[in-house]
């Protein structure tokens, strides 16, 4: 809670409206925000037939809507300082980019902008009223509720929970990216998003010790990195704004990444986070199963999922890289040892192609325990995918600092991708991986018949 403090303290520089010629995201000053704003929702139309310039729209004066299309509703949250979100330009383009569609921002900036956060929270579903009589105007001329897509960030995500109640659910779906945790956490449904308010209802967790919601609200929710820290957003408050806020706003860039598809970030379907890294639920996506569900976008395209039907609360853990597009690529390394003694220990394993190109992961999470002819089977990760891999180095650790080195006898070690199950497995047997000693070998096809 200290960022979710903190933050609501911190000034920023002011900016003003500027709405002439084609409509923008109102845009307030810091000032606006301590004094506080009334609330008023506006509502701005992007279409494929005109990016570059938004119509206002209401119930009222629909401009170039076209009810027979897709639209997708983006609703922000809390804006403490009065600025407009840096990502949702990106967001709208990204989505015109994948579909021709309505994309409609929900601008309630003035409302949303206040230092005083149970002022914004407080506001949601008046915010979620207007939005119904908009939608009330769609269907009277035409359109379908199935047909409708709300993306809401923080705030926006519970916003879009209280529109959806208001169809009874039979909104075709809702994305909430890290839906607000502070006063929402152990709210009954009604007074939150839950998976009854749409036909399909798809969340991501990216800041649950914070600012974001915890338990699952979805027929589908995605903690990626567990739900917690987020890989390359600042650890302490020396690292300014993006401390408080870059976790929270990783659930944003990750549904970005997955319009443009530079890679599918793959999640899976566990009971824990920690029964995830331990390599305990994989067994989607492998040559005999169904495909893992896809984060962000496509998630809807998941097996797993019968739109109309739908599923109550699946979670789904991942890990992902620092930087976008985020994904990272699941390795088996299967290790059976023959030391007379157990051996605790972490592996670091990094494979190299070729060209040269290496890419390294630490399974260090929790010790393994490495017995006399017992497999052990390790879940590493890795931020590149090399094709074919020329070589691989090992690195064997107890962690001790201070006492005797070990060895770790090796009978065999196999490599499987999870990403590409029909690729080659490979495999080196006897090694002797001495403590912390990096040892290299040049794997080969392992074969078909294993013992």
């Amino acid at each position: 809670m200290l960022r979710f403090c903190v933050l609501l303290a911190l000034p920023c520089l002011a900016r003003s409206d500027g709405n002439e010629g084609c409509a923008t995201f109102t845009r307030l000053s810091f000032h606006s925000a301590v004094v506080g704003t009334g609330l008023d929702v506006r509502l701005m139309l992007h279409t494929e037939k005109d990016r570059a310039c938004a119509q206002i729209i209401n119930s009222t004066a629909f401009g170039d809507f076209n009810v027979t299309k897709r639209t997708t509703f983006i609703i922000h949250g809390f804006r403490p300082t009065g600025s407009a979100p840096v990502w949702m330009g990106d967001l709208v383009a990204g989505l015109l980019d994948v579909e021709d569609m309505n994309v409609v921002v929900v601008d309630w900036n003035r409302g949303a902008t206040t230092v005083i956060y149970p002022h914004a929270s407080s506001k949601t579903k008046k915010v979620a009223m207007v939005l119904k009589e908009f939608i009330d105007q769609m269907l009277v001329k035409g359109a379908s509720l199935g047909n409708i897509h709300m993306i809401g960030v923080s705030l926006g995500a519970h916003i879009s929970g209280f529109v959806g109640e208001m169809y009874a659910g039979q909104l075709g779906r809702i994305t909430g990216l890290d839906p607000a945790g502070p006063l929402f956490n152990e709210k009954p449904p009604e007074d939150r998003l839950d998976p009854s308010d749409a036909q399909f209802v798809d969340v991501i967790h990216s800041d649950i010790n914070a600012l974001g919601y915890k338990e699952p609200l979805g027929n589908i929710d995605f903690y990626p990195n567990g739900g917690l820290d987020q890989p390359g957003c600042p650890k302490t408050i020396f690292g300014g704004m993006r401390y408080f806020k870059c976790d929270h706003q990783r659930s944003v860039y990750l549904f970005l990444a997955s319009l443009r598809r530079d890679c599918d970030v793959i999640a899976y379907p566990c009971d824990s986070y920690r029964d995830y890294r331990n390599g305990k639920c994989v067994n989607c996506g492998t040559a005999h199963t169904e495909p893992c569900p896809l984060v962000g976008y496509y998630a809807d395209l998941w097996k797993g999922y019968s739109r109309g039907k739908g599923l109550q609360s699946t979670k789904a853990f991942f890990d992902t890289a620092e930087q976008k597009p985020f994904c990272i690529y699941h390795y088996f390394v299967d290790i059976i040892s023959w030391n007379k003694n157990v051996r605790r220990g972490s592996i670091t394993i990094k494979l190299r192609d070729k060209d040269g190109n290496t890419t390294e992961s630490k399974i260090d999470h929790e010790p393994a325990a490495f017995q006399k002819y017992h497999q052990v089977s390790l879940l590493a990760r890795f931020n590149q995918d090399l094709n074919r891999v020329a070589a691989v180095s090992l690195v064997f650790s107890t962690g001790s600092v201070l006492g005797p080195k070990y060895k770790l006898r090796v009978i065999r070690v196999k490599l499987r991708s999870l990403a590409h199950p029909h690729r080659p497995q490979l495999c080196r047997y006897d090694l002797v991986l001495m403590e912390n000693v990096e040892t290299v070998f040049q794997p080969i096809p392992c074969p078909r018949l294993q013992l």
